[in-house]
């Protein structure tokens, strides 16, 4: 069965059948042709690339500007709400930290605990080596505003109010607490005394 089909297919070539063999030496010779003009720029080929290299290079260091345009930028055209846009980008950037929108309080707290509470100061022997600095990187010490607590069962900047014991006071969670200690809040003071006073209570806090 082959070598009949091989025997059709010497017959079709030799009969140059479909201009195949017609097609496949055209192929052929221009390969060689094009692989003979080619062949002298070979020895060349890495000189070649490092001196493109070194033209990419130049343009971008002494012509910046014209590297890097991008002509379908240059051809758009800004309606003047765009370029308002673009420039208070460009002026919040230049700001040491940018702005961020700060969210209200809400009307109604989402969720409710009832915990042990305690308090705590700056000292290493309630905290660490670094007694000022919380887990979210406030330095309360230098803040000196009595309205962080610190919980492990919040996420950080969670705020909260605890009514009972402190009103519409609001607190925000930037400390954590001993890995042991999980369904408890601490409540930061400037000082021991007032914290010695505060004691364990019991309260219900209000999560926002």
């Amino acid at each position: 069965m082959w070598n009949k089909a091989i025997t059709q297919l010497n017959i079709l070539w030799e009969q140059d059948a479909f201009y195949t063999r017609t097609i496949v030496g055209y192929g052929y010779h221009r390969w060689v042709n094009i692989e003979r003009a080619v062949k002298p720029f070979s020895r060349y080929a890495l000189d070649l690339s490092v001196l493109s290299f070194v033209f990419v290079v130049g343009a971008y260091i002494f012509f910046p500007t014209i590297a890097n345009a991008d002509p379908l930028q240059e051809q758009m055209h800004y309606n003047e709400q765009t370029v308002e846009l673009i420039v208070a980008s460009m002026q919040n950037d230049s700001l040491p930290y940018g702005t961020l929108p700060e969210a209200e309080d809400a009307v109604a707290p989402r969720r409710t605990y009832t915990i042990p509470l305690t308090a705590y100061t700056s000292e290493v022997g309630q905290t660490d080596d670094s007694p000022c600095i919380t887990a979210s990187g406030l330095d309360v010490c230098e803040r000196d505003i009595e309205n962080v607590v610190a919980a492990n069962f919040l996420p950080i900047g969670t705020r909260v109010r605890i009514p009972e014991l402190f009103g519409d006071q609001v607190f925000y969670v930037e400390d954590r607490m001993n890995a042991r200690y999980y369904y408890k809040m601490d409540v930061w003071m400037r000082e021991l005394s007032d914290a010695k006073s505060f004691g364990l209570q019991y309260a219900t806090v209000e999560v926002f």
